[in-house]
């Protein structure tokens, strides 16, 4: 694997963490806890919300440079949507595409599976996400 491959893999990674419950342990030993809502590919500074150190302390939206992390790490189980893709493909064999950079289903052409949902309109989008739903359901999430 080339390093960029790596690179690419490691921020997909990151960014599979936008929006989940994080904690961040700082190279002092200081730990935080709150929503990740940004991160620089760059510099791997993050910025979290709604966050809450050890001792209490709340911070509305707390950055923390990269150079300064320790670690950081969920406890929220994520989706595997590779498994999700392997049941869709029953239901429509040969319409479905799992892109794994991205972490989403491309269903037909034209419908876009994610773990924040199921876009695009009509009947085979409809149902899509009632299997979608059932997915989430069955895996403890929604």
């Amino acid at each position: 694997m080339s390093l960029t491959a790596a690179t690419r893999r490691f921020n997909v990674e990151v960014q599979s963490l936008l929006d989940k419950e994080v904690t961040v342990v700082t190279v002092r030993g200081e730990t935080y806890t709150g929503t990740l809502i940004g991160f620089d590919t760059t510099s791997k500074d993050i910025c979290l919300a709604n966050a809450k150190d050890t001792q209490g302390e709340e911070f509305p939206k707390l950055i923390i440079y990269g150079h300064f992390i320790s670690k950081i790490y969920t406890k929220q189980p994520l989706l595997d949507l590779r498994e999700f893709a392997e049941i869709l493909e029953k239901y429509f064999p040969k319409m479905v595409k799992y892109i794994d950079d991205a972490r989403v289903i491309i269903v037909m052409d034209k419908i876009r599976v994610s773990e924040y949902g199921v876009e695009g309109t009509g009947p085979m989008a409809e149902r899509i996400k009632r299997l979608f739903d059932e997915f989430l359901k069955e895996k403890g999430i929604a």
